[in-house]
């Protein structure tokens, strides 16, 4: 066999290092406690709890646990979830048991082989699922999601939202149909009440301040129709009038970040969590070539950088088989056996599906099988 496209093993060092400080544990002693992720973008602010560990996620969304733990989240005084299985990397969607379970059943793609993906975009639109992450989206300081920035919840937010918590009417229930979790009108829903009274500018902004009321904007002096006139100390009725409606215009609401908003951002940092996880296992080589009258049995084995190569399953397809035809497979030895079954001039992509232990996703990895 001849292998082109061989991985450096310097190469395999940088990447080892590099995943280990993403995904391992806390770079200590076997009693550290484990280092996770809260999406993959950062996601700041969430107070976080298990049976031995407590904090505050950073900006990289990160969390200490030790394996077999649990997670409960809170934004400020809010409960949020619990009872979340602790993992190096999560999502929203493992937030609610039953997505969670959900999550395990993978939906065959068109090249016939199973993907988790496709099952995270129908759980896209479960109904709690989007409440939550437009309400969370919704406290992001800088509102910079759709830049492709994480989301920063500020302490001078969370200090507005506890101060405001008690005074507002009814329960934040990410249960509630959408059109009860995002009232506006007469009776805002408890989630708008309480946006209502966050200020996301700082403190000593115009924003911050209490809007004139109409009595007193009836009260204040018109302003004279002669510029020269006018008194650069007084506000005028115009003036008050201006300064409500800016302050007004400024406070948030959930309708301006909507389902599909919701659906994008989770989306994205899903797709970057199962590259980053797909990133850890790799094939010795990605091009192979054999000569047509090598007909024995080859095999192509994944390998995990800086650890044991551990699956709960495996599945394989090759796109011309009467190129190279896949023999068997086997998740515990994870390796893939095929042979070349073409001519010369033939070739073939073989490709790899891996689902490793301890996440619901599947890994793709492809071989290309040159007969010369």
């Amino acid at each position: 066999m001849k292998s082109v496209h061989r991985l450096s093993p310097l190469a395999l060092l940088f990447s080892s290092v590099f995943l280990s400080g993403c995904l391992g544990g806390g770079g200590g002693s076997d009693n550290d406690p484990s280092i996770g992720r809260l999406n993959y973008n950062g996601f700041n602010g969430l107070s976080y709890q298990t049976a031995s560990q407590s904090g505050t996620t950073d900006a990289e969304g990160r969390f200490r646990y030790y394996p077999g733990e649990t997670l409960s989240f809170k934004v400020g005084n809010l409960p949020l979830v619990q009872d979340v299985p602790a993992k190096p990397y999560i999502s929203p969607l493992e937030f609610f048991a039953d997505v969670r379970t959900a999550l395990q059943t993978p939906i065959v793609d068109d090249q016939n082989l199973r993907s988790h993906q496709l099952t995270e975009e129908q759980l896209l639109y479960n109904v709690p699922l989007m409440n939550l992450t437009r309400f969370l989206m919704s406290l992001d300081w800088t509102q910079g999601v759709r830049e492709g920035e994480g989301i920063d919840i500020r302490q001078r937010v969370i200090d507005q939202l506890n101060a405001a918590l008690p005074d507002i009417t009814g329960t934040i229930d990410f249960n509630a149909t959408e059109q009860e979790f995002t009232a506006l009108g007469a009776t805002p829903s408890p989630a708008n009440q309480l946006l209502a009274k966050i200020c996301f500018y700082p403190e000593d902004d115009e924003l911050c301040d209490e809007p004139p009321t109409q009595a007193e904007i009836d009260a204040a002096p018109v302003r004279p129709e002669n510029e020269a006139d006018w008194d650069p100390d007084v506000e005028y009725q115009q003036d008050l009038r201006a300064k409500r409606d800016r302050i007004l215009e400024s406070i948030r609401t959930l309708d301006e970040i909507d389902n599909e908003d919701a659906r994008t951002y989770l989306s994205r940092e899903l797709d970057a969590i199962t590259t980053a996880f797909g990133n850890q296992y790799y094939l010795e080589n990605h091009v192979a070539e054999y000569p047509a009258s090598d007909t024995g049995i080859k095999s192509v084995k994944i390998e995990k950088i800086g650890g044991d190569t551990a699956l709960t399953d495996i599945e394989a397809i090759s796109t011309r088989p009467t190129d190279v035809t896949i023999h068997s497979w086997s998740w515990q030895t994870a390796d893939v056996d095929f042979f070349v079954s073409g001519d010369t001039g033939g070739e073939s992509e073989l490709l790899i599906n891996f689902r490793p232990q301890g996440t619901y996703r599947w890994i793709r990895k492809s071989l290309r099988v040159l007969i010369r």
